[in-house]
């Protein structure tokens, strides 16, 4: 299944009094496993950088102006999203800035029925306890040293890894990657190992044998390979050919 990790960075914390978006950072995970694929960009808010919000991010006015405006990249955002399911850290707030710009735009909002929300699941899971990024980060052994300030691309590679964590999708991966085991309802001995329908096909060629039990001829007396070797060979049957 694919899923978008997303977060963003604003001017303020609210987009119906003229706070805007300035940042969105996107990261795609399969199966719960990130693939590398990523959508990030830098929008010019057509408006000053208050105080509060660059100390959060460092986004300074300046810097802004210079990039696209949201209605420019906003194509390549919805293509990249898709219809799949969007993991963000307390979502209400940034599909707020989302939906406000694709409305100044005339284009239709992002649906709350695609959210997942992972401030949500970790104060289930984790209740009574703060829950912000930095301490599900913690929580989960995440390194999380580069984040000074935030970012929203930065944030949403953070976030994919405490996602995976949050919903035991770490340890499902670990359980799959061992040797696939069923302890019988008595709770006495295994089932044997599963074998393959179809075995596949071998690599090594006879020649290739050969070549390797003449190389082995080679080396003495004793060498270790008459350990693995069947014993005719062993013995040297290349030899005596």
């Amino acid at each position: 299944m694919r899923e978008i990790v997303l977060d963003t960075e604003t001017t303020g914390l609210d987009p119906l009094r003229g706070d805007r978006l300035v940042e969105i950072g996107c990261v795609e995970i399969f199966n719960r496993m990130p693939t590398g694929q990523i959508f990030h960009r830098y929008f010019n808010p057509e408006r000053d950088m208050p105080a509060e919000a660059f100390a959060v991010h460092g986004l300074s006015t300046e810097f802004l102006a210079t990039k696209s405006l949201f209605a420019e990249e906003v194509d390549e955002f919805l293509a990249f999203i898709g219809d799949a399911p969007l993991v963000i850290h307390n979502s209400s707030f940034d599909i707020s800035f989302i939906n406000a710009e694709l409305e100044r735009i005339k284009r239709p909002a992002i649906s709350k029925e695609r959210l997942v929300d992972t401030l949500m699941l970790a104060r289930r899971k984790h209740p009574g306890v703060s829950n912000r990024l930095d301490d599900l980060c913690s929580r989960y052994q995440i390194d999380n040293s580069r984040r000074t300030k935030h970012g929203a691309l930065l944030d949403a590679e953070l976030l994919a890894e405490v996602y995976i964590d949050l919903i035991g999708a770490r340890q499902s991966q670990l359980i799959l990657a061992a040797e696939p085991r069923e302890i019988r309802v008595a709770g006495v001995g295994e089932m044997p190992r599963r074998q393959r329908e179809i075995p596949l096909a071998p690599r090594v060629t006879e020649a290739d044998r050969l070549a390797h039990r003449e190389f082995v001829l080679t080396l003495g007396d004793k060498p270790i390979w008459n350990d693995f070797l069947p014993p005719v060979a062993a013995q040297g049957e290349i030899s005596s050919a």
